[in-house]
């Protein structure tokens, strides 16, 4: 290897004709590493050899980069590749698609785990990352990404999905806050109702704390008025009884309104919430994939998965469908010592919380419970993996249902019944054959 070999090159200094000299007609690749701050850019020809990284300052000399690749471009065909990184490199690629320049796309996993073979070297850095992206999209290891602006529907629909997931983190947010103060100043009150109870999180909002409530004689009143029909009045009676009989410790006028504050602020993301969910539903109607797999997860898990994972029928089969969301099963053994199997937690991890989400609402389900509970009852970890499996298996219901038009039953997820001790290739404790793990929900 050649001395400072990865030393970069202002490309405003780079000449088209003096780099392509002697090279007329000859295929050109250049691989991108994208940065915030900049891009390195290092041309490969066909016979390997790989030229002196250009330095880009990204976005200010975006322009500048796309010129010279347009000027390459008119004498011989020119494939920029690139990793996904984020929406940094989206500029790039819109300029690059406007100058008719080709884009690929290299996963980032395979260019990390190239680092070493391409010059006996495992470091990576800014320089050998553009030339290890070259040299895998000249060996065919790159996929075709232009770049395409969303329609409006995809726009809107990807607006109110983030919202509706960052309101919902908030929410959380503020009743883990929430939970901390009333396991302080009124324990009893987690008992009578969730934590995450509207009427619970009026109640606060409006009384601070369990004094304010028991002194109020119109308390249980305005209880059933905010409860409605979901309260009973069972649950109404003991939320007041335990506002009298608290032993929680006495608050200060301080301390009740930081709890009032932290129920607005939770009952405000709630709200927010509730609207993305109900403009997602606006969204979705009409659309046949949203529609189908709204029937099996709801409309909100539906959208978070499309824009995170996108069309279900852009994917050729099933698996695939559910790799792209981290699902599929990884290993990693050495000789006699088998390693353990655990879920690869590729892409993006939103499509993995909702769909955990969606699960533990699908175990309730006939054809699904009775198989969940036999595993379930081995113990919180078996609990926990047999609800990948859940996971799983629904991933592949759900491209069935969308790409293909089938019906979804529950009961087909698990023919075999609770006996059975695999299922969605995933091991739930059979001799010589470790389980999956998992960490959480996201």
């Amino acid at each position: 290897m050649k001395s400072k070999t990865y030393r970069g090159t202002d490309v405003k200094y780079v000449d088209a004709g003096t780099f392509s000299q002697g090279r007329d007609g000859q295929p050109l690749v250049v691989g991108i590493d994208v940065g915030k701050y900049h891009l390195w850019a290092v041309g490969r020809w066909p016979d390997g050899h790989a030229e002196r990284p250009w330095r880009v300052a990204n976005p200010e000399q975006i322009p500048v980069l796309v010129r010279l690749l347009g000027e390459l471009a008119a004498q011989r065909p020119v494939t920029v590749a690139l990793e996904p990184s984020g929406t940094y490199g989206d500029p790039l690629r819109q300029a690059l698609s406007d100058a008719r320049v080709a884009v690929a796309r290299v996963s980032p996993k395979a260019a990390h785990d190239y680092a070493e073979v391409f010059d006996g070297v495992p470091s990576q850095h800014d320089g050998k990352d553009a030339a290890v992206v070259a040299e895998l999209a000249a060996l065919g290891k790159a996929r075709a990404w232009p770049y395409v602006a969303k329609d409006a529907w995809e726009q809107a629909l990807a607006y109110w999905v983030d919202g509706m997931d960052a309101q919902r983190r908030i929410q959380a947010l503020w009743l883990g806050r929430i939970e901390g103060l009333l396991a302080r100043h009124w324990p009893e009150a987690t008992r009578s109702l969730q934590g995450s109870s509207a009427t619970l999180l009026r109640a606060l909002a409006a009384y601070g704390g369990p004094a304010a409530l028991a002194a109020d004689g119109q308390a249980m009143a305005q209880l059933k008025r905010w409860g409605g029909h979901y309260l009973t009045e069972d649950k109404a009676r003991a939320l007041q009884a335990s506002a009298r009989a608290s032993v929680g410790v006495r608050q200060g006028a301080t301390e009740c309104r930081r709890l009032q504050a932290y129920a607005e602020q939770a009952l405000a993301a709630r709200r927010e919430v509730q609207r993305s969910r109900r403009r997602l539903r606006e969204l979705a109607k009409g659309h046949a994939v949203l529609q189908a797999h709204g029937q099996v997860v709801g409309v909100p898990t539906t959208c978070v998965l499309w824009v995170s994972t996108g069309d279900p029928r852009q994917y050729d089969s099933g698996p695939a469908y559910r790799k792209a969301m981290g699902l599929n099963l990884v290993e990693r053994s050495s000789g006699i010592h088998p390693g353990k199997l655990k879920i690869s937690k590729r892409g993006n991890p939103r499509a993995r919380q909702w769909l955990y989400f969606a699960a533990l609402r699908l175990v309730r389900r006939e054809g699904v419970q009775a198989w969940y509970e036999a595993h379930r009852g081995r113990g919180e970890r078996e609990g926990k993996r047999a609800l990948i499996g859940v996971m799983r298996k629904l991933v592949l219901a759900l491209y069935q249902v969308g790409a293909r038009g089938a019906a979804f039953e529950s009961r087909r997820l698990f023919p075999g019944g609770p006996q059975e001790r695999t299922s969605a290739g995933v091991n739930l404790g059979a001799p010589g054959r470790p389980a999956p793990a998992l960490s959480g929900p996201g």
